[in-house]
């Protein structure tokens, strides 16, 4: 199924505001959104980094975006419907030097007080 015009854009905007994320820190899906202008589309920014290809040619691709820096707001890596998505994303964080903890309900989470990364525009708006 192709994209409309609208939603590329917005993919597009997703990859390169999660391509900004420093290595070693983690922001939220909802902070994605607000600095791309949508602040009440987090769910969508999800819905990108699902559909992020694995084809290492695509322009966006998981080598080059690093989805695994996107988290959810309470600071858990969100489940998915593999139960090693989330596991598999918190071995790319540790990688990264960022420690993941297992909550009492078995939840993989982060502290954003130690690795969040919440600047209030992208570096990129700030070149000239």
């Amino acid at each position: 199924m192709t994209r409309s015009d609208e939603a590329e854009a917005f993919f597009y905007d997703v990859y390169t505001a999660v391509q900004q994320i420093p290595y070693g820190k983690v922001t939220s899906y909802g902070h994605i959104a607000k600095l791309i202008g949508t602040p009440q589309r987090p769910r969508q920014v999800g819905i990108c980094l699902k559909h992020l290809s694995q084809d290492a040619n695509a322009f966006f691709n998981h080598d080059n975006v690093p989805w695994q820096r996107v988290i959810n707001s309470k600071g858990i890596i969100s489940p998915r419907s593999q139960p090693s998505g989330a596991r598999n994303q918190a071995a790319a964080l540790r990688e990264e030097g960022v420690t993941v903890t297992t909550g009492a309900l078995g939840e993989l989470m982060i502290d954003f007080s130690q690795y969040g990364w919440f600047p209030d525009e992208l570096p990129s708006d700030n070149e000239e």
